[in-house]
């Protein structure tokens, strides 16, 4: 059973969630984390994203899909009894990966997972309920910086399945009385980072002496957003008004030839790239409008670029020392 006053954190095991988990419990917070260690990329690296807290008094892990919960009582359920807080980071990732056959994934681990986490948090009648969303529901929106009570047009099935839970939020705060709030990411990068991210791509390739690819002309931008600064903003999301639905992003608009530059100083070498075609999904620019943000969760975003980079460049070193 868990003890009463945990917070609960779903994906706990992946990029973010692992993060939010140690922030977590650096703060005395008991934690029940779940995590279903899909094959999506290799579990082991997951795993060593938990070693810290796994050696922790006060982490349990439950190794479950959500889904489960579609099949009546459960371990799963019994986590969420209970919970001041849950917060749900749980999800298929991967904007090119979500087109074709596959979309029958992100529909069930985004969509479903995240309608039936939050209706059994509705009848547990948890707190609040934080979920994760992405930049990816606007697209191609051209007005920046992107606003949350902008249009949204996703440009991949992945943006499809975020807004669709974004929806679901709302849905639960209106109709269920749930307290929920989503939170839109923008490109986060840091330790831990994902190995088809871009950052962490790039950084093996300069390990190794290869070129790296750039897809597109190297001109689109987006909003990158250190690890930190956003288990920042979800720690302080549970105390916004139920329904909201805020930005969190770095602060800055950066291409990614500007980035390469910054990976170059950063590393102390100098890439070189290899362009290929834009692939489909991938939208043009990103840049959070962080209003929403600052004036509901007293957000400020306080890592640069160039400081994070170096953080996961350390990071990527550190793990290749160990191999």
């Amino acid at each position: 059973m868990s003890a009463p006053g945990h917070v609960v954190v779903t994906g706990a095991a992946g990029f973010i969630g692992s993060h939010l988990v140690d922030r977590l419990l650096a703060a005395g917070q008991a934690v029940v984390g779940i995590d279903s260690f899909t094959d999506y990329y290799d579990p082991a690296l997951k795993e060593a994203n938990l070693e810290g807290a796994l050696a922790h008094p006060g982490f349990r892990l439950v190794r479950a899909d959500l889904l489960s919960l579609l099949n009546g009582p459960s371990e799963v359920r019994e986590a969420l009894a209970g919970a001041d807080v849950v917060y749900h980071l749980a999800a298929q990732a991967g904007v090119r990966s979500s087109w074709g056959r596959s979309f029958r994934v992100y529909t069930d681990d985004n969509v479903l997972a995240t309608q039936i986490v939050l209706e059994t948090c509705a009848d547990l009648q948890v707190p609040r309920v934080v979920c994760a969303s992405s930049s990816s529901v606007y697209g191609d929106v051209t007005e920046m910086p992107l606003r949350e009570d902008g249009p949204c047009r996703p440009v991949s099935p992945y943006g499809v399945t975020k807004l669709a839970c974004e929806h679901l939020c709302r849905l639960y705060a209106a109709g269920r009385g749930l307290h929920t709030v989503a939170l839109r990411f923008f490109t986060v990068f840091g330790p831990r980072q994902r190995p088809d991210m871009a950052f962490n791509l790039f950084m093996q390739a300069l390990h190794r002496g290869e070129p790296i690819t750039v897809y597109g002309g190297g001109g689109q931008t987006r909003d990158f957003t250190y690890v930190d600064d956003i288990v920042a903003g979800i720690l302080a999301a549970p105390a916004a008004p139920a329904g909201s639905v805020v930005n969190l992003g770095g602060g800055h608009r950066v291409s990614l030839l500007q980035a390469l530059d910054a990976l170059a100083e950063v590393t102390g070498t100098r890439p070189s790239i290899v362009h290929a075609e834009a692939q489909p999904g991938d939208a043009r620019d990103t840049w959070a409008s962080l209003e929403t943000a600052r004036e509901l969760l007293g957000y400020a975003p306080a890592t640069s670029l160039q400081e994070g980079l170096a953080a996961e460049w350390e990071w990527v070193l550190s793990t290749l020392r160990a191999c």
